[in-house]
């Protein structure tokens, strides 16, 4: 027997400060008192964005001014399946109303709830807020490891990078290690996340937040590394289907562009990176030949951010 599926669509709203916004669900609907991000079903004949702006226009008596797609969610309630499509919403004319009786919150990203319970569709995309949108990759074997080193220290200090990846694939585990330590030294009290490309167990022993695993280690774990933060590079649906069942918290899709990295590999383009960005259910960085200009664009083709491997180096 086929399962009814109730498209939704949800709006994750940021202030100037990089709050974001909860409501409460008003009485007479299921789970009322819950805490959520605002929105409701999408009705026949809508697109996604227009069910958006009537939604926080009849909930919260605001007009939606600017907004990007960002991910998506499937999930079973005992009264309903849902497919919830999430926008981040960052302008807006009008005052927030509480139009349903509802209750307001805000909080940033890295700190807890003051509200609780949270509706358990939207519990997951809270983890998704806590990701920067700006990820670096190192690139010591083309820069060097005391221009890599001192680049990243101009970088924290322009908050210009929120998470660093160590690739460097030609470094022994002694110098692997050495380089991790130096860049932890630097990141931790800035409160950037550093994740190891290479093996799990090399990323627990050294204390850093997670580990970033190439295709063939997304294709060959049967189970999550057992790390905080645990993200995957892919390249086509099917490994961006590997890294949703494995449990990822955030997937590198790429080349965007064409790239030293891959010169081989056709670029997807912007079309082709929107196209797989709409099947995600993980947030995605946009990879290959892209700078901090582009991140508007990302964000646009439902980007979590932008994720660059040679622009930082040279231009921190």
């Amino acid at each position: 027997m086929s399962v009814s599926v109730v498209k939704v669509v949800a709006g994750v709203l940021f202030d100037s400060a990089g709050r974001f916004f909860l409501a409460s669900r008003p009485e007479g609907k299921p789970y009322a008192g819950y805490w959520e991000f605002p929105g409701g079903k999408i009705e026949a004949g809508e697109t996604p964005l227009a069910a958006l702006q009537r939604e926080l226009q009849e909930e919260l008596g605001i007009q939606v001014q600017q907004c990007t797609p960002w991910i998506h969610k499937h999930f079973v309630y005992e009264h309903a399946t849902v497919e919830l499509s999430f926008f981040r919403v960052t302008a807006w004319t009008g005052t927030l109303q509480a139009k349903e009786g509802q209750s307001f919150a805000w909080h940033f990203p890295h700190e807890a709830l003051s509200v609780s319970p949270v509706l358990p569709a939207n519990g997951p995309v809270l983890r998704g807020l806590s990701l920067p949108p700006v990820y670096a990759i190192t690139c010591a074997a083309e820069f060097g490891v005391v221009h890599s080193l001192a680049a990243l220290q101009r970088g924290l200090q322009q908050r210009a990078v929120g998470m660093v990846q160590i690739r460097e694939p030609q470094m022994s585990t002694a110098q692997l290690a050495d380089f991790a330590a130096e860049i932890v030294a630097r990141c931790r009290p800035a409160g950037c996340l550093v994740v190891l490309n290479g093996e799990p167990e090399l990323a627990q022993a050294w204390g850093l937040d997670g580990v970033h695993l190439n295709r063939h280690r997304l294709m060959a774990l049967p189970t999550r590394p057992e790390l905080n933060w645990v993200g995957a590079s892919v390249h086509n649906a099917a490994e961006l289907a590997a890294a949703t069942r494995l449990g990822c918290d955030y997937a590198l899709l790429g080349p965007v562009q064409a790239t030293q990295t891959h010169p081989n590999q056709r670029p997807l383009g912007w079309t082709g990176f929107a196209a797989l960005s709409q099947q995600t259910r993980i947030p995605l960085y946009a990879l290959g030949g892209l700078s901090p200009l582009e991140l508007p664009v990302a964000q646009k083709y439902g980007a979590q951010g932008i994720a660059m491997m040679r622009y930082g180096w040279r231009a921190w």
